[in-house]
């Protein structure tokens, strides 16, 4: 067995693959011999170990084997180099004669679109809005529009049977109300002229809806030029005095021609509008709204 220095306690490694020991007094553990060269002669001095990656060391006398990199490929066979230019594929045509073909080409021009249209003639003053503002017009011409449409179609026409006694002497009352407004009503024959509150109607009701409204059932009789109404109103506000103008007058042309009752009902100008301001009840702010709660 190898003997060791005194000073030196540790062991040597185990060889696995039970190669042979180093000469004595060198100090380091036997390297394997992968090639199989055998010992080196005496007199020689050990070869070098090299790193897990190297190859091997070589005995002296010998050249090493040359080593081929692993990444390399094997070089084309020499009959492929031989082979007549003929066979290889026609190479692409150059940009060059693309260019010079798509010059040769005749060019056309692309057609506007839109350009059979006639353009809209805007006015001096309203081609500075924007768009908001012709938005807004527009939609104000279209309502406007559509609700004269809407008025040409649900324009009732006069009742032809209406048969009311015009005497000089008389008068034909009755009452109309609308939610706290009351309108004493009085229908007599005349031009076809209104008296409330000795004022005229334009002056009581500038609003050309409201006006209207009060207009309806003299209109549908047939009876608006040759009849004068003087009606007393009191309470309410604008639009319930005039809603209760034409209850009022209604019920007076009922008591003129009963035979009228079923057209006017049908187009409900007997009808009273039952909708009041619900009362404010105590403890309350209105009549339902209640103050916000508080738990502290």
């Amino acid at each position: 067995m190898t003997e060791y220095p005194e000073d030196d306690q540790a062991r040597p490694a185990e060889d696995p693959a039970g190669v042979g020991e180093q000469p004595a007094g060198t100090g380091r553990a036997p390297v394997e011999d992968p090639a199989g060269a055998g010992e080196e002669p005496a007199g020689t001095e050990p070869a070098p170990v090299s790193p897990p990656e190297a190859p091997p060391a070589t005995p002296a006398g010998t050249e090493p084997a040359p080593v081929s990199p692993p990444e390399a490929l094997p070089a084309a066979p020499a009959a492929e180099a031989a082979e007549p230019l003929q066979a290889q594929p026609a190479a692409a045509p150059s940009a060059d004669e693309d260019l010079e073909e798509v010059e040769l080409a005749p060019r056309e021009k692309p057609e506007i679109p839109g350009a059979d249209l006639i353009p809209d003639i805007v006015p001096e003053g309203e081609q500075f809005l924007d768009a908001e503002a012709q938005a807004a017009a527009e939609a104000e011409a279209e309502a406007a529009a559509a609700l004269a449409a809407e008025e040409a179609e649900d324009t009732p026409m006069p009742i032809a049977d209406a048969t009311i006694d015009l005497a000089a002497g008389a008068r034909y009352t009755a009452t109309g109300k609308r939610k706290t407004a009351v309108a004493r009503v009085v229908l007599k024959p005349g031009s076809g002229s209104y008296a409330i509150n000795g004022r005229a109607l334009e002056t009581v009701f500038p609003r050309e809806p409201l006006q209207r409204m009060i207009r309806q059932p003299l209109e549908t009789v047939g009876f608006d030029a040759r009849m004068d109404v003087v009606a007393r109103m009191h309470g309410g506000g604008v639009a319930a005095q005039a809603g209760a103008l034409r209850h009022g007058i209604s019920r007076a042309l009922i008591v003129a021609d009963p035979n009228l009752r079923g057209e006017l009902k049908r187009r409900g100008f007997l009808t009273r509008d039952p909708r009041v301001k619900e009362r404010k009840k105590a403890g309350l702010k209105k009549a339902r709204k209640r103050p916000q709660f508080s738990k502290r």
